[in-house]
């Protein structure tokens, strides 16, 4: 990856968690091209990492993510041209990817909010599997206030998450909404005074059981939401054939039945 794509990303792991932070606190961590191309490429770097339990993404400083700078791409039309042509074996192009390749990483993503969350920082944010905001946080589906619709991936995962009045009406608006109403439509997974310590506490839930087992439900649910039984049950049986015949599964089993604490192996998915 070049030194542009990571000059405002940092990308560090502790232990068995990734963490994603983007860095560019004097801009509320407002996105440049550089880092919309250096978050897919961040994505495909944790799903090869099969030591990996979770990946936490925030903002540093005040805001989680104060969505596209517009100031920075003023004189890059061509290239954002570019960005909006679906990359190869890709339905997504370069923006959306951004946001929707953190569906691909086989392990909980989950993002962390403070302060603001506009625009791209919300489709950043609701393209991980999990997000948990702090009670200032404020919320904007600003592309409206720009004459234009999100294209970051939003019309795919809010489908997932609220009504499609709510998605409506956030979209047609761009009006602001606190962590509260977040919440109450979907939107956020919890909200909590130290919403990193939430997030360390599913992580450390997550890391009882198999990691094989966590990236086969993530894959499930990933592969057949919007479809019906005959499409999701063949999905079902073919991820549960998987487990059946893995280490971790026995790992597992064997400390179900002696009451002891498993010790898995890295994730084979």
């Amino acid at each position: 990856m070049s030194d542009k794509a990571f000059e405002h990303l940092n990308y560090g792991v502790e232990g068995d968690v990734a963490h994603v932070l983007l860095h560019r606190p004097d801009k509320h961590n407002g996105l440049t091209l550089d880092m919309i191309d250096g978050l897919s490429r961040l994505a495909d770097r944790a799903a090869k990492d099969r030591s990996l339990r979770a990946v936490v993404i925030s903002g540093d400083g005040e805001s989680f993510c104060s969505g596209l700078d517009f100031a920075s791409t003023a004189d890059q039309r061509s290239r954002i041209m570019r960005a909006l042509v679906p990359k190869r074996r890709s339905a997504a192009n370069t923006f959306q990817a951004a946001s929707w390749a953190w569906r691909n990483v086989p392990v909980p993503v989950i993002a962390v909010i403070s302060g603001h969350c506009y625009g791209g920082g919300l489709q950043i944010a609701l393209g991980a599997d999990f997000r948990f905001a702090a009670p200032s946080a404020d919320f904007s589906i600003m592309e409206a206030r720009w004459g234009l619709i999100p294209d970051m991936s939003l019309s795919a995962s809010i489908a997932q998450l609220t009504t499609i009045d709510v998605a409506k009406r956030l979209t047609m608006t761009g009006e602001t909404f606190s962590a509260a109403e977040a919440l109450g439509w979907g939107l956020v997974s919890a909200v909590a005074d130290d919403p990193l310590a939430e997030a360390h506490k599913l992580i450390a839930a997550v890391r009882e059981r198999s990691p094989d087992s966590v990236a086969a439900s993530k894959r499930l649910f990933e592969q057949t939401w919007y479809n019906g039984s005959r499409f999701a049950f063949p999905v079902e049986q073919a991820l549960q054939i998987r487990l059946l015949s893995g280490k971790n599964h026995a790992i597992a089993r064997k400390a179900g039945l002696t009451r002891q604490a498993p010790s898995f192996t890295d994730r084979q998915f």
